[in-house]
């Protein structure tokens, strides 16, 4: 014997759906919520230095050539996780060292061979830009993009 649904069995089951839906929808948002103000990058220290690194980034275009967290040009290596492949994420003053120290080192003058442009930044403008590329690095991308801080 087939039973027939009843309109008063199908409003109970829309407003059963419906409730449990809206349910799952704001238990989702909550989530998003808590995520974003718990462990996103919106929770890290956003410091002048790095607001000025940033500026530095920008004005000398240099996502141009490099990508920072798989977003820009693939022409020049992975910017994102540097610090990390440098060892100098918690070290600061170390950052700017070496990364002063390779872009004075830049172009290497190797015929053939991709060569960063010397943008004559100065001291503070290395630095700033040291600051931003070690906020960048400790930003939690999730794993992307996949590549290998070793």
């Amino acid at each position: 014997m087939r039973e027939v649904m009843t309109k008063s069995m199908a409003r109970n089951i829309f407003y059963g759906g419906s409730i449990f839906f809206i349910l799952i929808f704001f238990g989702l948002t909550a989530h998003s919520h808590y995520y974003m103000v718990t462990k996103s990058t919106a929770s890290m220290p956003l410091t002048d230095a790095v607001k000025r690194g940033k500026h530095v980034w920008e004005v000398n275009s240099c996502i141009n050539c490099h990508t920072l967290h798989g977003e820009g040009a693939y022409f020049a290596p992975e910017v994102g996780n540097v610090m990390s492949r440098w060892g100098v994420i918690d070290k600061p003053d170390d950052a700017f060292t070496t990364l002063k120290g390779w872009m004075e080192a830049m172009p290497t003058g190797v015929e053939g061979r991709r060569q960063m442009p010397q943008f004559h930044l100065t001291d503070d403008q290395i630095r700033d830009l040291s600051e931003f590329l070690i906020w960048a690095d400790k930003t939690d991308t999730q794993g992307w993009p996949p590549n290998d801080a070793g």
